[in-house]
C-alpha cells in the first residue's frame, strides 16, 4: 500500500536565539521529513524562519504537535500551512528561471526611495524573492561612520522589456539620489576575475592634461581645444595631439611633482585592496598618460597599465609630441578584449569603470560597465551607474558585503 505524503509550510518568528534551528531540525529528523526549500533571516535580533516539509500524511499531525510544544517552549510563534501538490509543482517549475539581481546603493536609503525601486519591479511583474543588506549597521549615536547603505534584490520573472526596465531605473537613479546594478543572477556574476578603469576622473579626482597645462601656463588654450572636442567641432585625435604639442618644454620634473600628490578618489584603496586578496587581475586603461598610470600602478599593483605616452626629449622636457597609438575610447575596448583574451577570461567575467564617452565602448564591451560619477549622457547609456558613494562601490555591484570583508569593510 502506498503510503499517502502531504507537504507543509512552517512559519516560525520570534526573538532569535542560540540553538533554535537545531531543536527544530531535532523533532524533523525523529519523523524523517523531507526538506524541500528553507530560508532564514534574522532583523535586530528578531527570527523570521520558513521551512517546507514533505511528510508521510498519517504522522503530520504528529509533527506539527511536537513543533508546537517546542515553539512554546522556546518562546517564539509558529504556523502551518498545507501546500498542495499541485501548487507546489507549478512553484517548483518557476525556480532557476529569469533570475536577476538588483543592487540598491546610497549615502543612506529611505522608504521612499525603495518604494519607487519595488514600484518599478513591480510594473514589470517581476516578483522579489529576497532582500539582503550588503553593508554594515549605521550608527544612530555617529551618523558619519559608515555613510553608506546597500541592499540586494533578489527577483525572478519574465522582463518583456529589460531596455524599458533599465531606463526606468536610471531616471530614478538621476532623481532620486541612488544607484541601481542591475544583473542576470548566473555563474558569471560570481566569476568576475578582471576589472578595467579608467584613470582621470574616476582612480583619481583630476584631468591630468589639465594639471600639465596648468603649471606649463597654457590651461585656457588646452581648455578650449577640449570645449571645441566636446562640441563635436574636432575628434579626439585631432584635439589629443593640438593639447599635447602646448605641453612643450615642460620639465619632466613637474609630472613626478604631479604624480605625487594626486587626488585619490574616496574608496580607491578600500576597492583595490579587497580586489587584489580576492585575485582580480586590473588594468588601467586611459586616454591620460603613462607616466601617472605607472605612479598607480606601482602604488596598487596594478597588472596593466596601457595609456598615452608623452615624448621627453634629451634635456628632460617634454618635446609636444607623444609615442606609439593613442588610446581612445575604440582602443579601450579592444584592450579589454586583448586583456581577457591573454588571462583567459570570458567577457562575460570583465569589469569596465570609467565616467566619459570615450569609456563608453569599453563599459558596453565588459560583462558589467559601470558609470562612475559619469556625464549626463554616459550615464544614460550605461547598464549600470555609481554616483552617491566613492569608488569601492564596485564591491556591492560584485556582491561583497561588508560583513565578509572583515578589516577592510570599515570606513
Amino acid at each position: 500500500m502506498e503510503i499517502k505524503k502531504e507537504q507543509i509550510l512552517i512559519r516560525i518568528a520570534g526573538q532569535d536565539r542560540k540553538g533554535l534551528t537545531a531543536s527544530i531540525m531535532e523533532i524533523l529528523s525523529r519523523f524523517d521529513a523531507q526538506i524541500l526549500d528553507i530560508g532564514q533571516a534574522d532583523i535586530h535580533n528578531t527570527l523570521s524562519l520558513g521551512i517546507l516539509i514533505r511528510t508521510d500524511e498519517a504522522i503530520s499531525g504528529q509533527v506539527m504537535k511536537e513543533l508546537l510544544f517546542k515553539a512554546t517552549e522556546l518562546g517564539v510563534t509558529i504556523g502551518f500551512s498545507p501546500v498542495p501538490d499541485d501548487d507546489y509543482e507549478a512553484w517548483a517549475g518557476r525556480q532557476g528561471k529569469n533570475r536577476y539581481i538588483l543592487t540598491v546603493i546610497g549615502r543612506s536609503l529611505s522608504a521612499e526611495q525603495l518604494h519607487a525601486a519595488a514600484g518599478i519591479i513591480a510594473a514589470h511583474d517581476l516578483n522579489i524573492d529576497a532582500i539582503k543588506r550588503l553593508t554594515g549597521r549605521m550608527s544612530i549615536k555617529h551618523p558619519e561612520r559608515n555613510v553608506r547603505a546597500c541592499v540586494e534584490f533578489s527577483i525572478r520573472g519574465t522582463l518583456a522589456d529589460k531596455e524599458g526596465f533599465q531606463r526606468e531605473l536610471m531616471s530614478l537613479s538621476s532623481d532620486s539620489g541612488m544607484d541601481f546594478s542591475f544583473q542576470k543572477d548566473d555563474m558569471y556574476r560570481r566569476m568576475r576575475r578582471l576589472i578595467c578603469f579608467d584613470m582621470d576622473s574616476t582612480l583619481i579626482q583630476a584631468e591630468c592634461i589639465d594639471e600639465l597645462a596648468r603649471r606649463h601656463g597654457v590651461y585656457e588654450e588646452v581648455a578650449a581645444i577640449t570645449e571645441s572636442a566636446m562640441r563635436g567641432e574636432i575628434d579626439f585625435r585631432e584635439s589629443f595631439t593640438r593639447r599635447v604639442a602646448l605641453l612643450k618644454g615642460l620639465d619632466v620634473s613637474v609630472m613626478r611633482d604631479i604624480a605625487e600628490h594626486l587626488p585619490i578618489t574616496e574608496g580607491t584603496d578600500r576597492l583595490m585592496s579587497v580586489l587584489k586578496t580576492c585575485g582580480y587581475k586590473i588594468a588601467i586603461l586611459s586616454g591620460g598618460f603613462t607616466f601617472f598610470g605607472e605612479y598607480l600602478q606601482r602604488r596598487y599593483g596594478i597588472d596593466y597599465v596601457y595609456a598615452n605616452e608623452l615624448e621627453v626629449g634629451e634635456d628632460g622636457k617634454l618635446t609636444g609630441r607623444y609615442v606609439g597609438d593613442i588610446v581612445d575610447g575604440r582602443r579601450k575596448a579592444d584592450l579589454l578584449k586583448l586583456i581577457a583574451q591573454t588571462e583567459k577570461v570570458n567577457l562575460a567575467q570583465t569589469i569596465a569603470v570609467g565616467d566619459g564617452a570615450n569609456d563608453l565602448p569599453m563599459l558596453m564591451e565588459a560583462g558589467l560597465g559601470i558609470a562612475f560619477h559619469a556625464k549626463p549622457r554616459v550615464k544614460e547609456s550605461a547598464r549600470q551607474s555609481l554616483s552617491t558613494i566613492g569608488l569601492d562601490g564596485v564591491l556591492y555591484f560584485l556582491g561583497f558585503k561588508d560583513s565578509h570583508l572583515g578589516e577592510q569593510g570599515k570606513m
